[in-house]
């Protein structure tokens, strides 16, 4: 019980300062990894930055961590894996078959992916671990695509895949703080972040038709 307290000590005790907090250090990272070196380093930086310089990747990423904290239990860790995992799949697929990708298709299902993960935590949606690791997993499988198609000509492909990787796991450990949170302290706020992924979601797929 002990170690339980100190952790939870370690964290702000307010939703909304945690909720600036994490804003900041995006606002900081996004700019510095927006414009990588050459080399191998390129790789690596460019596919860091590639989820955190596009709303519709960083708002689904931590959408997904803030479900899996609502959901709870061992939905925390194996829903962003499922995502995470189905992603570099993706990836991997797109790396191999570039040519066949439909670009219009992966934008309206990321699209899509923010509508449904936005509606699932306006109403704290309880699924089993299952269903949800499946559902999210298919929103990764969209997202990797998404971050292959857009690999740049000078970057190697295995260094840009670890450095999207890396970053969708930050955001994910963002969104599970956040959720966490917000569930403990104000879920009203909770659910009106997800009513608003999910208004974000809705106007990109009808934007993008």
């Amino acid at each position: 019980m002990m170690r339980k307290s100190v952790f939870l000590h370690m964290f702000p005790k307010s939703p909304l300062a945690a909720l600036l907090a994490v804003l900041a250090l995006i606002a900081v990272s996004t700019p510095a990894f927006a414009h990588p070196g050459h080399g191998a380093a390129e790789g690596v930086l460019a596919g860091f930055a590639h989820p955190l310089s596009g709303l519709d990747h960083l708002l689904a990423m931590i959408a997904v961590g803030v479900w899996a904290a609502q959901l709870g239990s061992r939905a925390v860790w194996a829903v962003p894996a499922a995502f995470v995992s189905l992603m570099a799949l993706g990836a991997a697929m797109t790396f191999v078959a570039a040519d066949s990708v439909a670009a219009g298709a992966i934008e309206s299902g990321i699209a899509a992916s923010l509508l449904v993960l936005g509606l699932l935590i306006w109403r704290t949606q309880r699924m089993p671990l299952a269903g949800a690791a499946v559902l999210v997993g298919l929103f990764g499988l969209l997202h990797g695509a998404a971050h292959a198609a857009e690999l740049p000509q000078s970057a190697e492909p295995l260094r840009y895949a670890a450095g999207f990787i890396a970053a969708t796991v930050l955001l994910h450990v963002v969104g599970v703080f956040l959720g966490t949170m917000l569930k403990r302290h104000t879920p009203l706020l909770g659910h009106l972040g997800g009513a608003a992924v999910a208004a974000t979601g809705l106007v990109l797929l009808v934007g993008g038709q």
